[in-house]
């Protein structure tokens, strides 16, 4: 029986059957998508190259397991076009019909289509493509696999608006209760969906694994190792590196997309600590907004880095906040972030210009009694503020703890001063600014010794 028998080893049984076993990138997958099954993760998302078989193991074996271990269960399937959803939809018929002695289901005899069936049992299978007709549809499980099929409608504002629109205002409806969502994707563009996602909602994990490992890879490769050398090689993936071009390759290869027009931050350079290092001095650098999403709207966020140096100088990045709020909610958690890093840490604020920007400190201020507070106006344009922080990153000087906001923290450094958001390099700016003293008023400089490494 599939419940019995564990999502890995039924892969791993059908898949002998086409002379082919799991490797380690799979399994990888497949123990996170077990994770889905059994509720320990209900937003996963799955960031692999093309040609990694992670639509066999997520949209075809995946489902077919799903519904054999969970016998009432509901699937919605969706790709970018109705026919590949279709395609989709077979491969799991087959599967099933296939290995049914494994599952322990069988396709229900009244269903006869490849993209909708039912299976013995009540479980059933509905597959569609983006902006298809949904209504009426419940899904235990949202299975999402390249809503995207082309560079064109990734380039086009529009076209990302609409699928966005499309995913939180009907496909996201369907949910039930307790349900959860998979999506599974190579990257495209730095706002595409699990762009937007990883900037929108909270809860969601990402199963990041680029075709060449780069440090804190999640396979533990060491930088520079291949994901499948058994399929395509070091010496195929520089072929195809050469290929597609730098800009593509690190969309779809590396799952870092970029803008065209070279980026300020290089953020490479940064290294992933397993657990934060003694620091001697600590800032919580602001960014501040004040509205929250809406249909076709996606405003700033306010974000708050917490920012260390320590005793040999260099910096690391402790902590990220980022959140969209109302200007209440953004007072209470600036209020609450300050009391769980301790008055030890400095409040750094952006200062609006003329009395708002003063009555707005005022206000802040008040809620923060004990706690040492540093506020400024921005006088000068992003890119030069984040030239300190910037400087420091291509000096091998900057460090960062592992934690689920690195990859939109790292994300967002890759593409600034071109991605669609900011708030986290305006944060990260005011920190590192702070820390070497030129946020604050000359009677409050703190030790800017780092910067002169």
């Amino acid at each position: 029986m599939a419940d019995a028998a564990g999502f890995l080893a039924c892969s791993r049984q059908i898949m002998a059957g086409k002379g082919q076993t799991p490797a380690p990138h799979h399994e990888l997958l497949i123990s996170r998508l077990q994770d889905v099954a059994e509720g320990r993760c209900d937003r996963l998302m799955v960031q692999m190259p093309p040609g990694s078989a992670k639509s066999t193991y997520g949209s075809v074996l995946f489902p077919a397991w799903f519904m054999a271990r969970s016998r009432n269960k509901q699937v919605i399937a969706v790709a970018h076009t109705a026919s590949l959803a279709g395609y989709f939809g077979q491969g799991v018929r087959r599967v099933i019909e296939g290995h049914a002695g494994l599952l322990g289901v069988e396709i229900a005899k009244e269903s006869k289509a490849s993209s909708r069936f039912m299976l013995e049992g009540g479980a059933e299978y509905f597959a569609t493509g983006v902006r298809g007709p949904i209504t009426g549809r419940r899904a235990d499980l949202i299975l999402i696999d390249d809503p995207v099929k082309s560079w064109a409608e990734a380039e086009s504002p529009v076209a990302r608006d609409a699928l966005f629109d499309w995913y939180r205002g009907e496909l996201s409806a369907r949910l039930k209760p307790a349900g959860r969502i998979v999506l599974i994707m190579t990257r495209w563009h730095e706002d595409d969906l699990a762009g937007r996602l990883q900037g929108a909602e909270a809860g969601w994990e990402c199963l990041r694994l680029p075709a060449i490992a780069e440090v804190g890879d999640a396979l533990g490769r060491t930088p520079g190792e291949v994901l499948w050398p058994e399929w395509q090689d070091a010496a195929a993936v520089a072929r195809r590196r050469l290929e597609v071009g730098e800009r593509a390759f690190a969309a779809m290869y590396q799952q870092t997309p970029r803008p065209p027009e070279a980026a300020l931050f290089r953020s490479e350079r940064i290294r992933v600590l397993a657990e934060a290092p003694v620091v001697r001095q600590c800032v919580r650098g602001w960014d501040l907004a004040a509205s929250l999403p809406g249909p076709g709207r996606s405003p700033d966020y306010t974000v708050g880095v917490k920012l260390g140096v320590t005793a040999e100088n260099q910096l690391v990045v402790l902590d990220v906040v980022r959140f969209q709020g109302l200007p209440a909610q953004v007072e209470a958690r600036i209020q609450d972030t300050a009391r769980q890093d301790g008055p030890g840490v400095i409040v750094a604020l952006p200062q609006d210009p003329g009395q708002a920007g003063m009555a707005q400190i005022t206000m802040l201020s008040r809620g923060l009694q004990g706690f040492r507070i540093v506020s400024s106006p921005e006088r000068d344009a992003k890119v030069v503020r984040a030239m300190p922080a910037a400087t420091q990153m291509d000096a091998g000087n900057m460090m960062l703890v592992a934690a689920p906001w690195n990859d939109a923290f790292l994300a967002e450094l890759k593409v600034f001063p071109h991605g669609a958001k900011d708030d986290q390099v305006d944060a990260l700016s005011r920190a590192v600014n702070t820390l070497a003293g030129s946020a604050a008023q000359p009677a409050r400089r703190l030790n800017a010794s780092f910067l002169s490494r």
